[in-house]
């Protein structure tokens, strides 16, 4: 199997390699280990909360889960709001009692065997079979444990992919960047849908303006991009609408005397970035959200 550019940038993400590539919000579904990247994972918190994430605080961990908190004093975060990090549909809705120390417990299942936990919560909102969007309420920040488990306000979180545990633990991914175990003070990008959480400099990476854009609509906008330093532009397709779902989407690239480069696929954000070395050369740009679509003369000779 040949591994294109995004799949790349997303699993070194996942294995913590990092990369000077630009952090892609739609890997290709043709990786296994980047799929919880296409699930498009949020902080578990409402859009703009800052809040600090520890792995290694609790003897209870088992592999990556995470603690968060954000107030100065032990209660600060109790009965704070706990969002759906990603879409899905409630697995679990229930006070786990004797069974483990999770205490009050909300499972979602995201398909593909991805699922996120969420426990020690005040209050659970929503029930088992629930359908929840990514940044709907699901509870309250709490320290519900099991009997004689006296614990501090915190949210536990957890992100698994299959049923073998702990082995199904996996490495937590936020805004399509794993998380910096083991502790990392992050800002949330849930939005609820709302706004999308990248611009189009973050997709091509730095050194890349704006040049042009077109609007498609209330679907999105396909912006063309330059980089000075090397001479290269780059075309991405932002999405405005359904948010975090995986839709058609589509972004391409065209120098004049050389083949369409094409990015074309069900992403949540954003299709792109295509890149082309198109100095003192005329471009083609274009894309596609929803129903709308922009097809440009060739242009930006310069």
């Amino acid at each position: 199997m040949k591994l294109s550019r995004s799949m790349v940038a997303s699993l070194a993400l996942l294995l913590g390699l990092g990369t000077t590539t630009p952090a892609f919000a739609d890997p290709e579904p043709e990786s296994a280990q980047a799929q919880i990247l296409a699930t498009n994972f949020q902080m578990p918190f409402p859009c703009g909360q800052t809040w600090t994430g520890n792995s290694s605080a609790s003897s209870a961990h088992q592999s990556w889960e995470i603690d968060f908190n954000r107030g100065s004093t032990a209660d600060a975060d109790l009965g704070d709001p706990v969002v759906a990090a990603a879409s899905g549909t409630v697995a679990i809705s229930a006070h786990q009692g004797s069974t483990n120390g999770y205490g009050n417990l909300v499972k979602i299942d995201h398909g593909g065997g991805w699922s996120s936990y969420y426990a020690h919560l005040n209050t659970r909102l929503v029930s088992a079979g629930q359908s929840v969007s990514q940044g709907q309420q699901i509870g309250t920040v709490g320290n519900t444990s099991k009997p004689g488990n006296n614990i501090s306000p915190h949210l536990h979180y957890e992100v698994r992919l299959g049923t073998s545990y702990p082995s199904n633990i996996q490495k937590a991914v936020f805004n399509g960047v794993t998380f910096g175990y083991p502790a990392q003070t992050l800002s949330s990008k849930n939005c609820g849908g709302s706004t999308n959480p990248y611009t189009p400099q973050e997709a091509c990476g730095s050194g890349y303006d704006v040049i042009d854009s077109a609007g498609l609509g209330a679907d999105g906008t396909v912006y063309l991009l330059y980089n000075n330093s090397n001479g290269n532009n780059c075309v991405v397709t932002m999405k405005a609408k359904s948010l975090g779902t995986a839709t058609a989407t589509t972004a391409y690239l065209e120098v004049q005397g050389s083949a369409r480069k094409t990015d074309s696929g069900n992403y949540g954000y954003y299709a792109g970035p295509v890149y082309a070395a198109a100095a003192n050369t005329c471009v083609k740009w274009g894309g596609k959200a929803g129903a709308s679509a922009y097809d440009s003369p060739f242009e930006h000779c310069g």
